[in-house]
């Protein structure tokens, strides 16, 4: 709750967009409870902030998520994460128990990509997946370069990435989605993230007056956008299973009722737990949108914002999941997720895994994102019991 009163909004909810000032007062705060707990912190060259409880011995056992927010966000959605691997820490602290490896907590740079694409992008630096210099290099919404922003928040670090390889890596998560809470399941053992493609797309037709203009003969880029977005339901509905797609943001140009618009753009989103039928989804995009613009007398241009494949968590830790939620007296249930998460990026790095706790009606990236605090506590004290199994564990 005091976090979320950094860039709380009014009648609820937080908007800590990436480095802005309000992420770095955030950071400020997370930062002296970790130095009260007597972490070292650490802060990377694209702000990761990495604090370490050195006990015992060998690589640590790191948990972590982000704070960052989407401009309208929840109190929960990664901020959950961060501070419960510090309850962690000071739970273990309280009670004298020394764990066989130290612990890490991690608040990983722009895991939203609300600000600066990709998403996830503090975490893939973190894990060799992105060169410092390429980061640094990106350029926000609002035209802001991120590696000048980092210095301008003060939030540049000396460490170099990619990063320490941790012994194993847990993020803790609410789930984001309504499937725990509908089946009255406590904790999800995570078995793995959907892969992702985000793609921007520009239509390109002529702006001319809606009056004087017969429908035969206009080159209309909302009909075609309208179109797009029709084909992108449909390929979703007709695949199943885990294919999502979405239309999350249009523009218009000139954006006026009267007239017939020159230019739309639009952003896809994409998503689906099989490579292949990821793979599949994009070709089909492509091939329509081939057909639309020879039909409709449009130009169409596609880019990539992000492209991710499908991530499998190592089986061992999600049965560790399952098991000690269940020893807690949890239901618990497998399951995938449906949103990215730092957690992909680490597996490139070490055995990883997630738990998930409920979200009320599955909100999320919304002001009324809420779980139970019996909820909160359930996932916290399994998170404790995992990076203790974890940091005994050899893999």
């Amino acid at each position: 709750m005091s976090l979320g009163e950094v860039g709380g909004l009014p009648g609820g909810g937080c908007n800590r967009l990436a480095l802005t000032d309000a992420d770095r007062d955030g950071r400020d705060l997370v930062v002296s409870w970790m130095r009260d707990l007597d972490m070292e912190v650490n802060i990377d060259a694209v702000g990761n902030v990495i604090g370490t409880w050195h006990v015992g011995s060998g690589a640590a056992v790191m948990t972590g998520s982000h704070i960052d927010t989407v401009r309208t966000g929840g109190l929960y959605d990664g901020n959950y994460g961060v501070l419960a691997g510090l309850a962690v820490v000071e739970t273990c602290q309280r009670h004298g128990i020394t764990p066989a490896r130290p612990l890490s907590v991690g608040i990983f740079t722009d895991e939203e990509g609300a600000r600066f694409a990709p998403d996830m992008l503090g975490s893939l630096v973190y894990a060799g997946g992105m060169s410092v210099e390429d980061a640094h290099d990106v350029i926000g919404i609002d035209g802001a370069r991120l590696g000048d922003e980092l210095k301008r928040i003060g939030y540049l670090g000396p460490t170099p990435c990619p990063g320490a390889v941790p012994h194993a890596f847990v993020e803790l998560h609410i789930e984001q989605g309504p499937l725990l809470e509908v089946n009255s399941v406590r904790i999800g053992a995570v078995t793995g993230v959907q892969g992702i493609s985000w793609q921007h797309v520009t239509i390109d037709g002529q702006s001319n007056h809606a009056g004087t203009t017969p429908m035969h003969l206009r080159k209309d880029p909302a009909f075609a956008a309208a179109s797009l977005t029709v084909f992108l339901r449909q390929l979703a509905q007709r695949f199943g299973g885990n294919q999502v797609c979405t239309v999350g943001k249009i523009d218009v140009h000139p954006n006026l009722t009267n007239v017939v618009p020159s230019r739309v753009s639009l952003t896809l989103d994409v998503r689906n737990t099989d490579e292949n039928l990821l793979k599949k989804a994009e070709r089909e995009i492509e091939e329509f949108c081939s057909r639309l613009a020879d039909e409709e007398h449009v130009t169409i241009t596609r880019r990539s914002l992000a492209r991710f494949e499908p991530v499998v968590f190592d089986d061992r830790i999600v049965s560790m999941v399952e098991e000690l939620a269940k020893d807690r007296g949890n239901s618990v249930q497998r399951m995938p997720s449906g949103a990215g998460h730092d957690a992909q990026m680490l597996s490139r790095m070490c055995p990883t895994g997630m738990i998930f706790v409920p979200s009320h009606k599955g909100l999320s990236h919304n002001v009324n994102e809420h779980t139970d605090r019996d909820d909160l506590v359930a996932g916290a004290n399994l998170l404790l019991d995992v990076m203790l199994k974890l940091a005994e564990t050899t893999f």
